[in-house]
Parts: structure tokens; sequence; C-alpha cells
């Protein structure tokens, strides 16, 4: 047989070497027939992941037509013989087999049997091995001539994707639309899944985008996985994107779909859009449940927008959503960060009454409150009250007990701590040594801090951003500024850390070159997988007016594959906008709405001051009014952008008209 020629670059994807592929690489040496039953002309494989078109095969000798069923295809039997062979024992018959030649010639024996399609689709769904059941396909359809499946095609695709045989998925793909088949919905959805889970979603995106193109409708388990992976990628925008995609296509979200989405909009803080999905869950008959509620309620914790959180909790108990563990937990956090300590201490000790048994969490959450309150009689009751009745305790709970003692610079207490907890078994971690630490620095025992700082680095403890920064923060404190540069040009060449971390603590701390020069290092070398390092580069450089270099990072990020937030949007269009390059805020700015993202107003409105800035008045006009027609909009902060961008340029009539407009509509009242 002939040799298969593969690519050699290096961005291609590779195909293993295996005594299946030595002589042919199962179904990607395709052979003319000359009324033979074997081939005897090859495809050159030219596959590149860069490619927009996925164009995967590239014919040397035969054109593609040759892969079209041929006339003289064995026609389908009323009857078959599916019963007088013992599938398990020719399966493990073919497991032995070591190359294609051998397979072909076990087979061989039932060319002329009158098996059934589906005995054949069922024989190679049970074949684990890629290699074998892509030569048995190849055997079905080029030696006993069997009409080609869309079935035996899906399971062979599954095989080489569960391999991450992603070369050869995107030729399987191609043969079938070569032999007339029309991928179907599993089809898509196979390779769509698959892709997502290895993290390439472009590729799963440009999947979707062809099963859109090829018309085969998607359901909502499809949108709904595409939507989750792409939040566990912390990808928000292309979440947003795909949920667009979803309710397009005439699919209404399940309460699920609608959750996943509400916590998709609140890691994209994008708080107003997150609430109003719970508007929408409701005019669409999908009634919203305690986790709705409880998404909803993380979300403004995590942002610190306590007030809207107590608004959400009083919704929920208005129309009666029950309470669970999380929503309680959290329910006294919110009512610690507003200084409403009663009312966290009466929600705690009522939760056995609503049949809600206080964990862990509920205990360490009542804890800080008490330290942040400044009870600390009451924290140490409870603190010792968890021992008494044997509730488990973890490093949280004595992470907040010596953070407590700290508030009161008890430092030996607090050291105390370290070894009870030791000697139960619970290890420090690196917020129980950062908060001594600082402890330390506090009641001026730098001496200690230091020592401690330097044990826990020859460890081999994991030092995070918190410890280090901790440590700088003590050494400035006690004046040592030497010693703080020290440590933050360490970060340079971290050893001991990852370097995203090292870039994370440089950017925090406003060290510009030095984060430019890690940054630099690890995304050449490929370490960058968090996009929140992006985006820490790019407040770092927008803080210090570098909008060259923010410019630089959005590039690297739209490289990587990674969707901007609203908020690095905002920033990337006001760099744009001081480099005086409209343009290029204007494509992105179309290009993010094209691909799904979802803006805050603030982002309409800093293109609106930038059309404005370059005298783009028409650009401003036909903005305007298409945000005036969006309902989701704040109209008066609309009105008055416009209104002041007029009246800079001096078109009195024109902000006259705009305020008029405001007026007239009562969008100036509150």
């Amino acid at each position: 047989m002939s040799t298969l020629l593969l690519s050699t670059s290096p961005s291609n994807y590779c195909v293993p070497s295996s005594p299946f592929s030595q002589h042919r690489i199962t179904i990607l040496v395709h052979y003319t027939k000359q009324h033979k039953p074997l081939r005897n002309h090859f495809i050159v494989l030219s596959f590149s992941a860069s490619s927009s078109t996925k164009d995967v095969w590239r014919k040397t000798t035969t054109p593609p037509s040759s892969l079209k069923t041929p006339p003289y295809r064995r026609k389908q039997q009323s009857s078959y013989l599916d019963h007088s062979v013992d599938m398990d024992e020719l399966l493990s018959s073919i497991g032995q087999t070591t190359n294609e030649h051998e397979l072909f010639a076990l087979m061989s024996p039932y060319k002329n049997r009158n098996l059934s399609m589906r005995f054949m689709v069922t024989l190679l769904s049970r074949e684990s091995d890629w290699q074998r059941s892509l030569a048995l396909l190849d055997w079905i359809n080029e030696v006993a001539l069997y009409t080609p499946s869309v079935f035996a095609y899906n399971v062979a695709l599954r095989n080489v994707l569960r391999a991450k045989q992603w070369g050869l998925a995107y030729g399987l793909f191609d043969e079938m639309r070569q032999r007339g088949l029309s991928p179907d919905r599993y089809t898509y959805s196979t390779l769509i899944t698959q892709f997502g889970k290895e993290g390439l979603f472009d590729d799963a995106l440009s999947w979707l985008q062809k099963m859109e193109h090829d018309h085969v409708s998607g359901d909502l388990v499809l949108y709904s996985n595409l939507i989750e992976l792409s939040r566990k990628l912390c990808d928000y925008s292309k979440a947003i994107s795909i949920f667009s995609r979803l309710k397009s296509s005439g699919i209404t979200p399940d309460l699920v779909a609608y959750n996943s989405m509400i916590n998709v909009f609140g890691k994209a803080k994008l708080f107003r859009e997150a609430r109003l999905l719970v508007k929408e869950m409701r005019s669409v008959g999908v009634l919203p449940d305690t986790v709705s509620y409880s998404t909803l309620l993380t979300m403004y914790v995590e942002n610190q927008k306590f007030l809207e959180a107590l608004s959400v909790f009083s919704e929920m108990n208005e129309v009666k959503c029950p309470l669970d563990l999380t929503t309680c937990n959290i329910m006294i956090d919110v009512y610690g960060q507003l200084d409403m300590a009663k009312e966290a201490d009466r929600l705690f000790w009522s939760m056995r009454k609503m049949g809600i048994e206080p964990n862990v969490v509920s205990y360490n959450t009542l804890l800080r409150v008490y330290g942040e309150a400044e009870l600390f009689g009451e924290a140490i009751h409870l603190f010792r009250l968890m021992q008494r009745k044997s509730i488990e305790q973890n490093v949280v709970t004595y992470n907040t007990m010596i953070k407590i003692y700290g508030k009161t610079l008890e430092h030996e207490k607090a050291n105390n701590l370290i070894q009870e907890m030791q000697n139960i078994g619970i290890e420090p971690n690196a917020i129980t040594y950062s908060t001594i630490i600082s402890i330390w620095g506090k009641v001026g025992k730098l001496d200690r801090a230091a020592i401690l700082f330097q044990k826990l680095r020859s460890s081999g403890i994991e030092i995070d951003q918190v410890l280090y920064q901790t440590m700088i923060v003590a050494y400035e404190r006690a004046g040592l500024v030497a010693h703080a540069k020290r440590l933050l040009h360490e970060l340079k060449r971290p050893d001991n850390i990852p370097r995203e971390t090292a870039i994370t603590i440089l950017a925090r701390s406003g060290r510009i070159e030095e984060a430019t020069w890690v940054f630099r290092q690890a995304f050449d070398a490929g370490e960058l997988k968090d996009i929140a390092v992006f985006e820490c580069m790019i407040e770092l450089y927008s803080r210090n007016r570098k909008y060259t270099n923010l410019i630089e990072v959005f590039e690297k990020m739209k490289g990587a594959g990674y969707f901007p937030n609203s908020n690095v949007i905002a920033l990337v269009l006001n760099a744009y906008g001081k480099l005086q390059e409209f343009e290029k805020a204007d494509m992105v700015y179309k290009e993010m709405q094209d691909e799904g993202c979802v803006f805050s107003d603030e982002v309409h409105f800093q293109m609106l001051s930038l059309y404005g800035a370059r005298r783009n008045y028409e650009m401003v006009e036909t903005l305007y009014q298409k945000l005036d027609s969006n309902p989701n909009v704040n109209k008066k902060e609309l009105h008055l952008v416009v209104a002041g961008i007029y009246e800079k340029a001096n078109r009195v009539n024109d902000a006259s008209r705009i305020v008029n407009r405001m007026t007239y509509r009562g969008t100036m009242r509150s």
C-alpha cells in the first residue's frame, strides 16, 4: 500500500503511528476502485488548526466524487442472518488483530453474508479502539460495500473524539459529506461536546456555526452543555452569546439553563441583566426557585452589593420561596456586612426551627460577623460551643478566630491557636500564615514575621499572592522599603509560585515593568490559562495610562480565544479613544456585539462619546436611536450623555431637542 503523507507543521494536529497506521491510517487513505476490492491511490492529509475552513483532505489523484456510493453497492436484504453470528466472539477476535490486513482477513467470511447494517453499527459501537473501529468502518464501506450510514460514521466519530484524534474527526466529517451523507444532530452534538470538553472552544463554536448553516436544529441539552462549558472556562461572553443563539432558535430555556445564565451574568458583572432574567423566567412560565435566588444573592455578595442582596431576600420571602442552607449562610453574611449582627444572630438560631441544620459554614460565618461587630465574647463562646458539641471545625474556623485575636492584638493567643489546630490535625494554610504575619507586623514583631516567611518559602509551601502581599505591606509599614522592593523584584523570576500568581501580585502592586516582563514571558511559554490575568494587566495599564500596552494585552487575550467582559471592553474603547484610533474602537464595539457580548450602559455611552469626539454626529444619532429603543438601557443617563455631546460641540439645537424629548417623556424624574 502507498504511504500516507502528513503535514509536519507544529501547529497541525498529530496522528500517532501504530500497527494500523503504519500501512494506512484507517479511513484517511482512500483508494480508487477499479473493480477491485482494494484501493491503490492515496490522499495527502493537510490539516491546520488555524484554518478557518477546516479543509482536512486534499486529494492528489482521486476526485471527491469517487467516494460517492457506487452503483454496485449491495442492495438492502429483506431478511438477515444476524442471529447466527456470535457478536461477543467476533469482537474478541477483532481485538486480537494488530493491523488492517489482519482485520480485513478476519472479516472476509462475512463479506457476502446477509448481516444487517444494524448489526454492523452495533459491532462498530462495541469496538472501543479508535483505530480498529475506523478500519472496521472502512471494511463496511469499501469491502463489504454496504451503503454508507450516518449512524456508522457517528459511532466512529465518537470513538476518535474520545481518543482526542481531532484531525481524524475533521476527516471523518468531510468524508461523510463526500459520500453524500448529511450530518445529523447527534453528529454535531458529539463534535461540539467533545471539542468543548477539551477546551477547544473555538472549534466547538465553529461546529455550532456549521450546524446552524446546515439548518440542523440544536436542542436544549446541546446549548446548555455549551453554556456550562463556557461558564467553567470563565468565558462568560461566549456563554451569553450561546444563550442568545438558544433563544433565537426558538428554544425556551428551562430552569437549569436560566439558573446557569443568572450565574453567568453575575460573573460577568452584568447585574441588571441577571436580575431581569428572573422577570423573563416568570413571563415564559418558568418559576424561579431557591437556586435562582441563591445565585442572585451570591452574585451581589461577591460584588459587595449587600443592599441589593437584602432586596432579593425580601422578594424571596414575599413569593414564599423556601430557604435552604446556602441561602441562610449567605444572608448571615449579608446581615453582618450591613452591621446587622442581631438579625444575623436571629437567623442563625432560627435555622433549626425551619428544618435547616447549620453546618460548619454557618458557624464560621456567624463567628466572622461577631468578630466584625467586635462581639468578642460571643465569638469565643460560639467557638468553644462548637468544640463542646463536637461540631466539625476546619481551617476557616481557626483562621477566623486568629483574625479576631488579631483585632485585639492578642498575638500570643493567636499563636496558641495555630498550635492547637496543628495538634488536632488541621493544617494551617496561606491565609493562616498571612494573618499571623500581619498581626506580628502590627505589634512590632517584624523579626518573627520575616523568619516565618522565610521558613515558609524554604519549606515548599505554596506562597499565594495574599501571603506575599502581606509580607510586602509588613516591610513597608516598618519602613523597610528596600526589603519590600527586593520581594517585588524576586517575582520577575518566580521559582516557588506560578507565574500567573506573580503577575497578579506585581500588577496589583503597581509594578508595571516587572508585571509586563513576567506577563510576556508567561504568554510566550503558553502558561496563561486564567482570563483574570489578562483582565488584571488591562486594568493595570488603564490606571497608568499605558494605552498601547493595554491594546497589546487585549489582542493577546483575543488571540488566546478569551472573550472580554463588559468592563474590559470599556477600558479598551477608552484606550483606542486616547490613541485617536476611533475606527478600531468602532470595529471592536461592533465585533463584540456581533459575537453576542452583552454590554453595560457605560460601554454604549463611551462609544457615543467616541463618536462625538470624532465629530461623527451621524453615528451619534444612529446609536442614540438604537439605544433609545432598547428597554434595558437607562433612558435618563442616555439622554444626558447625548445632550452633553451636542452641548460640548456647540450644537445647541440638537442638545435642546434631546433635553426636550427627555422632559416630555418624564425621564427627568427619578
